[in-house]
């Protein structure tokens, strides 16, 4: 697998074409951000018109935050491919609050052990969605030609496996702490359960998505 120098390196020597098509896929992560906070927005009786306004602001964001990122990856190379991690980890994030805030819609459930399969539910999903966007995205190889040349299906497989294995440790670390919050800890602060449950699902984001950042850089996605 190429290193991430090599792979900056490339993507800037592709010129417009391949900036380009990157504006548009960070324009369409920023949107499909926008389309899971309505969920959210609806269970914690926020303004519909503050989050259908997100639906113009998030796109342009995002975009504007890779522009960004394409010009100071001339100084440092590696901060385009982490513009897109980053960028990756947010859809993520959403993803997994956005399933997790429908559910407990639908059902009127924001606590107890029902709470703790609804994370389940909504972090599972939103592994498998970091999965396909950190490896044919952010963490893609140079060219389809050089994947099928030099990444046979048993070293595809390993990748999955160890990708599998980091998420999941990720995910019980993600799961852990967000139960802790929520069905240990309980409401503080003056916070409705609702908003608390959501205060423990941001916990437990940022707890698994530290651990990811090391063990895809580290692990599966290694050189």
């Amino acid at each position: 697998m190429p290193n991430q120098n090599e792979v900056a390196s490339a993507e800037t020597k592709t010129g417009l074409s391949n900036f380009q098509k990157d504006l548009i896929i960070s324009a369409a992560v920023g949107l499909l951000c926008a389309l899971l906070i309505l969920p959210i927005a609806k269970n914690l009786q926020m303004k519909q018109s503050l989050a259908l306004s997100l639906l113009v602001i998030l796109p342009i964001l995002a975009a504007a935050g890779m522009f960004a990122a394409y010009w100071l990856a001339k100084k440092i190379k590696i901060i385009y491919q982490i513009a897109k991690f980053v960028l990756v980890g947010a859809l993520n994030s959403f993803v997994d609050w956005g399933i997790l805030n429908l559910l407990m819609f639908l059902t009127s459930i924001v606590a107890g052990g029902m709470y703790s399969v609804f994370k389940g539910i909504s972090f599972l999903i939103a592994m498998t969605n970091s999965y396909f966007w950190n490896k044919f995205w952010t963490f893609k190889k140079i060219s389809t030609e050089e994947v099928v040349a030099s990444e046979p299906m048993q070293s595809t497989a390993k990748e999955g496996l160890r990708f599998f294995i980091v998420s999941f440790i990720g995910f019980l670390l993600n799961i852990s702490i967000a139960t802790f919050l929520v069905n240990i800890l309980g409401p503080r602060f003056g916070f409705s359960a609702a908003l608390w449950a959501n205060f423990g699902a941001l916990a437990g984001t940022i707890l698994g998505m530290g651990w990811n950042f090391v063990g895809y850089k580290l692990i599966v996605f290694k050189n």
